[in-house]
């Protein structure tokens, strides 16, 4: 009973589904506005149901212990956005998707949630101390792994997608495996900060889990305690039934959404940017919260974490769905897409080579992500 009350919040997206297949038709006559606002409603269910899916995914993985923790976080986020991904472009194709959503994830993640988390904590602490080896360990991999799979194959000839696409799940799924091992093992250390006072003195065992997923909690966080005691059934079987669930209203969602914006001229990155926005609620908070409490640590795994994870595991798996399908998506960037993650990548080179953040360094970050939302209105 007590487990049954705590996952209370899943009613509420179980209704909203029942709701929309019921009302699917009815509202599919309805004006534009109705057809947005039941939408966004969806959208609301999908958040709750993903917060929930991403601390259960967090309680299993403290339960197994490294590297299997690290990889259920990790596989349960890229598993949210995939799916939306999947029903979005089933629904409404769109070629381009899948590279908008990763681009969007990237800009939010690095852009919009490590810079907001350097701004507010740098104004609030000043310098923000964290391990340097961290941010030049992820960034070159974010590097390689956009280079390989969203700016070469602009070059690839269109007879050759396929023999391309082969060679990007293999070494997407090759940098993956090197980094989980060495993330968990020899090079653990590269991803904890030793703060003082003992204040984070768990940081350096927990750190790990953290920072290929980004969706783990914060030490201080509301879910340490939550949920710890309930048997390993119970967090499976929650997210199983929250990966069917957002399935579910996802579909739904989608529908009423591209019915809603047909001939609107609203810019069609606004769909990536939705899904990019879903898979990375979980985290937004708490690595504001982080930054807070002046552990930047944690903030730099959560926000560089989540950009590899969804570039490093959400292309293969889309590139494995257009071998299957026959049908080749649009993964290479535009000129101004490569522009603005090139521009992203150096400053945060930069910013990230001291071992300290501040307010400047979070305002250039933050100013960035402003431009994406700019160009992404104007249709860029």
């Amino acid at each position: 009973m007590k487990t049954i009350l705590q996952e209370k919040t899943l009613i509420l997206p179980i209704f909203l589904a029942a709701i929309a297949y019921f009302l699917e038709h009815a509202l599919a006559g309805q004006s534009r506005l109705v057809l947005v606002l039941a939408a966004a409603v969806l959208v609301g269910g999908i958040l709750i149901a993903s917060l929930r899916v991403a601390h259960h995914a967090e309680v299993l993985a403290h339960k197994v212990g490294d590297p299997y923790g690290t990889m259920i976080l990790t596989l349960s986020a890229v598993a949210v956005e995939v799916i939306i991904l999947a029903i979005m472009m089933q629904g409404a194709p769109s070629p381009t998707l899948a590279r908008d959503t990763i681009y969007a994830a990237v800009m939010l993640d690095i852009n919009g949630i490590l810079g907001l988390a350097a701004l507010l904590g740098g104004l609030r602490h000043g310098e923000q101390p964290y391990n340097d080896d961290s941010g030049k360990t992820y960034g070159v991999m974010i590097l390689t792994a956009m280079g390989i799979s969203m700016i070469v194959p602009e070059f690839v000839p269109d007879e050759k997608w396929h023999y391309y696409s082969v060679f990007t799940i293999f070494a997407m799924l090759a940098l993956y495996g090197l980094f989980l091992r060495m993330q968990v093992g020899a090079h653990s250390y590269f991803f904890s900060y030793s703060y003082p006072r003992g204040a984070n003195a768990a940081n350096s065992n927990s750190s790990a889990a953290k920072s290929t997923s980004g969706k783990a909690e914060d030490e201080e966080g509301p879910h340490e305690a939550e949920g710890q005691s309930d048997p390993v059934a119970v967090s499976v079987t929650v997210i199983l039934l929250g990966v069917v669930l957002i399935g579910i209203l996802a579909e739904f969602m989608s529908a009423f959404l591209s019915e809603g914006l047909a001939g609107t001229g609203a810019p069609p990155a606004i769909m990536a940017i939705l899904v990019a926005a879903i898979s990375a609620a979980p985290e937004i908070m708490t690595a504001l919260r982080a930054a807070l409490h002046n552990r930047m640590q944690a903030t730099v795994n959560i926000a560089l974490g989540a950009s590899l994870s969804t570039v490093i595991l959400t292309v293969p798996v889309m590139e494995g769905i257009a071998l299957y399908t026959g049908q080749p998506f649009i993964m290479a960037m535009s000129p101004v897409q490569t522009v603005m993650v090139a521009i992203t990548l150096i400053a945060a080179a930069i910013n990230l080579n001291d071992g300290e953040t501040n307010a400047i360094e979070g305002m250039t970050h933050f100013i960035l992500f402003a431009t994406f939302i700019m160009l992404t209105a104007l249709g860029l």
